[in-house]
């Protein structure tokens, strides 16, 4: 089971995006089940390839994930996982 959290400018879409208990083997899987329970979420987060979008981090515990491409990285023992959208303008 891997916590996940979201920042407040992916809240401010989905305002009943809350911290989540989830199960999954993968990044991608953990996706699939955001966009699921949330649909349209993962179009603000992964281009058209299916690529997490240059704006978005997604950290595992204390470090970024590798895979940015296929999002591949293994959850396996994983606590915490973080979704971080970053706002432009100033």
């Amino acid at each position: 089971m891997v916590k996940v959290h979201f920042t407040q400018a992916l809240q401010r879409f989905y305002p009943d995006l809350q911290v989540l208990h989830l199960e999954a083997q993968t990044l991608s899987e953990i996706l699939k089940i955001l966009d699921q329970k949330f649909p349209g979420l993962s179009s603000y987060l992964v281009d058209e390839q299916g690529a997490l979008r240059q704006h978005v981090n997604v950290f595992l515990d204390d470090r970024m994930i590798d895979d940015r491409t296929t999002l591949t990285d293994p959850l396996e023992s994983v606590e915490e996982l973080y979704i971080m959208q970053a706002l432009s303008g100033g």
